[in-house]
């Protein structure tokens, strides 16, 4: 069993509720400017938030995004988490699987997701630079087998594992080690970063090395390097805690990522970075994303109890549905059909 790890992934579950954690920078959601349509022609209580990701049905476009796992008091998080996405039917990644490859009794903090939640869509998880440090087929099939997971998603964070106090910036050759896993798995792999934001180029090369889906996951929710620099502040590594000051508000805005994505890439997109509202869940779909995720509000809910996450995310599909009620869209599928405007820093940037 690894101290070390278990005591890191403590660290940034604490660092997380206690700190404040996100970026300054915003997602720039606020520069996408939906036309309210004054004649709907459609009433609320019949709006359709069901949609189909990778060939399973959501009752609405919501990924509980990847977060925690392995170590002891995660397991109670997970499992909160895991029961309100059964009873509103919406899918979950778990957080890095490395510690439950380590330990039977540290899978179970993963495991019990699964035992909670035997019919969500449910995806593994591992860290990109794992692949270069002999992580391959079967090491992702146990992943899989530990959860019942539908898909398995690689997460990139260069930059954290730069930042990282016993980080691991090693990333020559991920992209062809990407590519192999994919030839290997028979389940579909997602790749996602973990805040910083997917660029366009970056989104063609991985689909052309045959990931089933991008998760943008960019600037304007949880900064790991805020993170990574109050966890080095705690260690009195003075040198990569001003490292994650310097880089605290880096990336691409979400919204920006989205959208540099959507037009490079054809293949299925998860929204994620800073999505906090069921409006900010509507403008990702008006963009072009197929789902949306959602880790550090939910976080913070589930640490509470089951009912509190419930509630919030209850609270968040009905913004999403008054919202497709303001602009006329009676189900998801339509939603890419909303005209909208873009303005400000956003436009700036699109240039």
């Amino acid at each position: 069993m690894n101290k070390d790890l278990i005591e890191r992934k403590t660290d940034h579950i604490n660092i997380s509720l206690e700190k404040q954690v996100e970026s300054k920078k915003s997602t720039l959601f606020e520069c996408i400017h939906l036309i309210h349509n004054a004649l709907p022609e459609l009433n609320l209580d019949s709006i359709d938030t069901s949609t189909s990701f990778l060939n399973h049905k959501f009752s609405a476009p919501i990924l509980i995004d990847a977060m925690v796992g392995g170590s002891p008091e995660s397991a109670k998080i997970n499992e909160n988490l895991a029961l309100a996405a059964e009873e509103l039917g919406i899918g979950m990644v778990v957080g890095s699987q490395r510690a439950g490859l380590s330990s039977p009794s540290l899978a179970e903090t993963y495991s019990i997701v699964r035992k909670r939640a035997p019919n969500i869509f449910l995806a593994s998880n591992i860290g990109a630079a794992q692949l270069l440090k002999g992580f391959g087929k079967e090491e992702a099939k146990k992943c899989i087998d530990m959860i019942g997971a539908k898909a398995f998603v690689i997460h990139l964070n260069p930059l954290q594992e730069a930042i990282q106090v016993g980080g691991e910036p090693q990333y020559k050759g991920i992209i062809n080690k990407i590519r192999e896993l994919i030839s290997q798995l028979s389940v579909p792999v997602i790749v996602k970063e973990v805040g910083f934001g997917i660029s366009k180029e970056v989104a063609i090369k991985l689909e052309l090395a045959g990931v089933s889906a991008i998760n943008v996951s960019g600037a304007g929710g949880t900064s790991w390097s805020a993170v990574e620099h109050y966890r080095a502040l705690a260690l009195d590594n003075k040198e990569k805690a001003e490292l994650g000051q310097l880089f605290w508000d880096w990336g691409i805005p979400t919204a920006v990522s989205l959208i540099e994505t959507r037009r490079a890439t054809k293949i299925p997109i998860i929204a994620s970075g800073g999505i906090r509202t069921g409006l900010d869940i509507a403008k990702s779909l008006v963009l072009g994303a197929n789902l949306t995720g959602m880790a550090l509000p939910l976080l913070r809910y589930a640490v509470v109890s089951k009912d509190s996450l419930l509630s919030f995310l209850q609270k968040t599909i009905y913004e999403l549905k008054t919202t497709m009620f303001a602009v006329g869209c009676n189900n998801i599928q339509d939603m890419g059909r909303v005209r909208f405007t873009i303005t400000g820093e956003l436009a700036e940037w699109l240039k």
